[in-house]
Formats: structure tokens, sequence, C-alpha cells
């Protein structure tokens, strides 16, 4: 049984007050911020069968609101990148901003994660809503979202709908922060990973897809078999893994699937993902870099944590080869996102 509970957590100067949302069963504690859809704490027991928080977050509103990592944020309406900020729907060519140039990251200067969300109360859980008008980010469409979190035993389900007015790109996913260790244990070098993809997308030196659809086998990406994270860091050229794994091919894109397992001996910690989006982008937080301050007085640094963004492939919009990313009128966007945790 789920207990489910909020209070009001504080006030944006000129925007609204933000909400916290708590779910709580026997073995998960959730909380859940109406600014940005933020999930801002998981507590789950370790084989000591102590509670440990183990996502990175802030001790306050105003570390949300100044945030630009996307702690714990819903993203969109695209989340990862699109090259150049730049695509063409219907014959029309859209310019979004450009911040992370030279391309448009999550959504634009003033994304998802930084809307105050609508609120209310579902069977184990809260439904987060959202308007994003026409011309949003410069977006095109109207487009009516919303995102639910439940929490049934060691599960957090996160489920993601949309309707547009017109045909725009939208690509939703949740961007949390995790160390099985605990959120201010430091790296993530002790945990084991796996992915269950066979093949992953190479980027050019700004972070966008090629277009190749490169096959695992061989090279530092194969995480088919649990790998320590902090040696096959130590493999991969560049700062850490930041990159799109294809759990699907294009045409095999919806259909729900184990995604990536995670694993923290130490503490006995497991974490479990399974999506019905094609791609995982998994994140080592290679740009964290120690400036920010989290829960507890914690120093974020690089590789303090790992993100595993369950979404559709970057530059979808711009690439006709990956799968279709355009949600049109009259069509519904749905997917699940399940996260369990466990202990080994």
């Amino acid at each position: 049984m789920t207990q489910v509970s909020h209070h009001q957590w504080g006030e944006v100067s000129g925007v609204g007050s933000v909400d916290m949302w708590v779910l709580q069963s026997p073995q998960v504690k959730v909380e859940v911020l109406t600014l940005g859809g933020i999930i801002r704490s998981v507590c789950s027991r370790g084989k000591d069968s102590q509670m440990e928080d183990v996502v990175l977050g802030y001790d306050d509103l105003e570390g949300y609101v100044s945030d630009q990592r996307y702690l714990g944020a819903v993203v969109g309406r695209v989340a990862n990148r699109i090259a150049q900020g730049q695509f063409v729907v219907e014959g029309k060519q859209y310019q979004l901003d450009i911040n992370n140039r030279p391309n448009s990251i999550h959504g634009g200067l003033h994304g998802f994660n930084k809307a105050i969300w609508g609120a209310s109360e579902v069977e184990g859980g809260v439904k987060l809503t959202l308007t994003s008008p026409d011309g949003d980010q410069g977006y095109p469409g109207e487009v009516q979202v919303s995102v639910s979190y439940t929490l049934q035993g060691e599960t957090l389900t996160a489920e993601y709908q949309a309707r547009s007015s017109k045909t725009t790109p939208i690509n939703l996913t949740n961007h949390s922060y995790f160390n099985l260790a605990g959120q201010a244990a430091g790296d993530v070098y002790d945990h084991q990973v796996s992915i269950s993809a066979e093949s992953f997308l190479p980027v050019d030196d700004t972070s966008i897809p090629t277009g190749e659809i490169r096959a695992v086998e061989g090279t530092p990406f194969d995480l088919r078999q649990q790998v320590l994270i902090g040696c096959r860091l130590q493999e991969l050229p560049g700062p850490g893994f930041d990159h799109n794994f294809c759990l699907s091919s294009p045409r095999d894109a919806w259909k729900e699937r184990h995604a990536a397992r995670v694993s923290h001996l130490a503490s006995g910690r497991v974490l479990e993902v399974s999506t019905s989006q094609p791609g995982v982008q998994f994140y080592t937080a290679n740009f964290l870099d120690g400036s920010l301050t989290g829960k507890g007085g914690a120093r974020y640094r690089k590789h303090g944590a790992f993100c595993l963004e369950t979404q559709n492939w970057p530059d979808a919009v711009n690439q006709a080869s990956f799968p279709d990313c355009l949600l049109r009128p009259g069509e519904d966007y749905h997917h699940v996102t399940r996260y369990t945790f466990s202990t080994i």
C-alpha cells in the first residue's frame, strides 16, 4: 500500500507556489516537486535495511530555480540535443533557443523543467499536467502534457502522455542523477552497469549523432554484461558516457523492454529500468565539477552520479532513419518508464 501526501514547499517569485508530493511504500519513499516535475529524492533500503537518498538534488527551492543541470527534472518538449536548434516540419523551418552551443538541448532556455505543473492525486501517486502554448521555446502547436508518478512496492513508474494541436517533435524523459551509495557519496566508480543494447549512436564533437548506428561489440560501449563503471570510463575516449544506447530498431521502437541494471555491491542496492522508449541516454555526470552544493552540503563532482534517460534517439527530428519523434494532431503520445529499487 502506497501512502500519498502533499504540502506547499515554497514560492517562485512572480510564478507561483510549489508543492511537494510524497509517495511512500514499505520499501521506497519518493519526493516529487510540482516545479519541473522534479524527483527530489528517492530513499531506498540497502542490505543493512537502512534507507538512503539515492538522487542528487537541493535542500531548498532556490537551488532548483537556479539549477542548470536538470537535477531530477522532466525535460521537454524535446529531451537531448537538436542540431543547430533547427528542424523542418511540414515544409516550415523552425529555430529554437541555442542553449548548448551550437545546439538546442532539453527543450530550450525555459523548458518543462522550469514550469510549475498542475497536480492531482491518483492511485498510488500523483499526476502532473502542463499546457505548453503554441510557439513555446520556438516549437509549433499547443501541447497538453501529463506525467504520472506512481509507486507500487519497489517500483516507481513514470507515465508520459501528450496531445498537440499542430505537428511537433516531442521526446519526454526524466533527468534524475542516481548514486546508489547515497547522493553525497562522491562518485560511481564502484557501481556496476549493464545496458540491454546491441548498438549505440556515435556522436560528433558537439554531441550530435553522426547518423551511424554502430554495434557495441568490440567497443567500450558493450555494456551487455555488467561492468564496473570506473574501469570502463578509463577505456573510454572523452570525459565519459553521454551516448544513446539503442534498445530497439527504428521499426520496432515502442514496445516496453528491459533497458538497464545498475548495482552497488557495498550497499547492496540495485536499480533496474524498463521502458517503452527506443533508447536510453547513459550519462555519467561528466559536467558536474564540484561547484554545486547539494543536499546536506554535498559537493557534486564529475562522475558523482549516473543518469539513465529513457527517450527517443537524439536529433531524431533531423535524422530520417531514426524512430519518428513527431506528434501529429489527433495522435496520442504515450510511454512508460519503470524504476525498480531492490537489494542484492
